[in-house]
């Protein structure tokens, strides 16, 4: 345990800061953050997990409120009840990010969020990608209905399933398609194939 807290810290310890196109790249991610909307995102927490968390939704505030995945796990166990049987205290970075995890596993497994709105652990741990992360709990905000809880922004459409009768499945049966061989009445008169080539010089 110890030589994996220690591997931990001389990772995020080497860590050099980003320059160049890295620099470029973290930069016009963070520029896609919306303050705003993760005040709205923070103040939905609190109202459908009852905690009462600051909903403070500048980037660095967000990102520490959010860093140790408590909340997010307690927000996990108010959506559905025992996702989350223990949420790891104290200040064991592995611990922490367990937490996360524990959260990631709810958003795919039971929210049904797709791999394309989520996040990955360093995103929020390392402050990699806040956008994502706000983008994942946008996702979920959307679908909390499916939890009997109030849900934010846009309701999701769900496909409505079509009953055929075997009378109406039946009716297809007797159309030719046009990639059967109709062609409607088309000829080929006006063709001239095997016409010789006349060339002027």
């Amino acid at each position: 345990m110890l030589s994996l807290i220690w591997n931990y810290n001389r990772r995020t310890m080497s860590r050099a800061t980003k320059s160049g196109f890295a620099a470029e790249a973290q930069k016009k991610i963070k520029d896609k953050y919306n303050p705003a909307l993760a005040t709205e995102i923070l103040e939905w927490i609190n109202q459908v997990s009852g905690q009462h968390v600051s909903t403070d939704g500048e980037m660095e505030a967000f990102m520490g409120t959010l860093k140790d995945g408590t909340v997010l796990c307690n927000l996990a166990n108010a959506l559905k009840p025992g996702t989350v049987p223990k949420i790891n205290q104290g200040q064991m970075p592995f611990k922490l990010m367990e937490n996360i995890n524990f959260f990631l596993l709810f958003v795919d497994k039971d929210a049904g969020i797709p791999k394309t709105e989520s996040f990955m652990t360093t995103d929020l741990w390392d402050g990699q990608d806040p956008n994502s992360v706000l983008i994942c709990l946008s996702a979920l905000a959307r679908r909390a209905d499916k939890f009997g809880k109030p849900s934010l922004g846009p309701k999701e459409a769900h496909g409505e399933k079509k009953h055929w009768t075997e009378e109406q499945l039946r009716a297809g049966d007797g159309i030719i398609g046009l990639q059967a061989g109709s062609n409607k009445g088309a000829t080929q008169a006006g063709m001239n194939i095997g016409n010789t080539r006349h060339i002027v010089d």
